[in-house]
């Protein structure tokens, strides 16, 4: 249902912290025309932790309208709160997205069996697809691949993973443990290549939302089981994978945004700031190994 290079969208911000429109729906036609095979608004990558509900859903809005059905949209909808969750898919899917991502309840760390009820009152108050979105790193909750093979068998609207737990034996269990078809993309740009081999068929990727093309590139090389190929555009993206996580994200990706397109706007809302000096000079040398600047 999904595959290939699916950025996780920057949500720019005016110099005020206003939404800023324009340049939304002009970063949404570039990926477009630059090859992304989907998009999602309002991640972490999109500062989705910073915007109220009523922001949130209404930028998932302008990313429907302006992707128009020519790429599937996956709206970031998860909570901690299981009614907030159910209200936020509810929201995604009145927006128009063809997807919620959703991350299990962090903070109150629930056990794998809350972790499946959680996701079985979602379900059943809204028949919107579901991407589970596993990132222990970030929730401190991790979905055991047991508990994705028993959500994935019980509920046919669950439909794949983002799956950024950066252990690559899971692509494989859980290939062998859900139902055929069951989506499994990348989380991690650094690791999208071991990830394709061994089952995956994409990434939801923070790189994409500046070098698009390339990462569209690479995914089609993948999927066309031109691994000689991917491989070249691994090295090529590399530095620039590893650059944006030098500092805090997704300060190093809008500082990646505004050397590659110098109009797009640099605000962040706090608390997340500008990367440091640091952080810009391994991002510059990454879009210089990539051929982007």
């Amino acid at each position: 249902m999904f595959s290939g290079s699916i950025p996780a969208l920057v949500t720019p911000f005016s110099a005020d912290g206003a939404f800023d429109e324009s340049a939304y729906r002009d970063l949404v036609e570039w990926q477009i025309d630059e090859g992304s095979t989907g998009l999602v608004p309002c991640g972490t990558t999109g500062e989705a932790a910073t915007l109220s509900a009523e922001e949130h859903f209404h930028i998932v809005g302008i990313c429907v309208d302006q992707t128009k059905g020519r790429v599937p949209v996956i709206a970031g909808a998860g909570s901690n709160d299981t009614r907030v969750a159910i209200h936020n898919i509810k929201a995604a899917k009145a927006a128009g997205a063809d997807a919620a991502l959703m991350v299990p309840p962090y903070y109150n760390r629930p056990n794998q069996e809350g972790i499946f009820r959680h996701f079985e009152a979602v379900v059943q108050a809204c028949d919107l697809p579901i991407v589970l979105y596993n990132v222990p790193g970030r929730t401190v909750t991790d979905i055991a691949v047991e508990t994705v093979a028993r959500i994935a068998h019980a509920f046919p609207s669950v439909v794949g993973i983002k799956d950024a737990t950066g252990v690559i034996q899971r692509v494989s269990a859980q290939r062998g443990a859900c139902p055929a078809g069951f989506v499994q993309l990348s989380g991690n740009d650094d690791m999208a290549l071991a990830f394709n081999v061994t089952g995956g068929v994409g990434c939801i990727s923070v790189t994409a939302n500046v070098a698009p093309a390339l990462c569209a590139a690479f995914q089609a090389a993948c999927a066309a089981g031109e691994y000689a190929a991917a491989l070249e555009l691994h090295d090529r993206l590399f530095a620039l994978h590893v650059a944006l996580f030098t500092d805090a994200s997704p300060g190093p990706v809008k500082y990646a945004l505004s050397r590659v397109r110098p109009d797009f706007p640099q605000a962040l809302r706090l608390p997340m700031t500008w990367p440091s000096e640091a952080s810009q000079r391994v991002v510059d040398a990454g879009l210089a190994a990539a051929g982007l600047v």
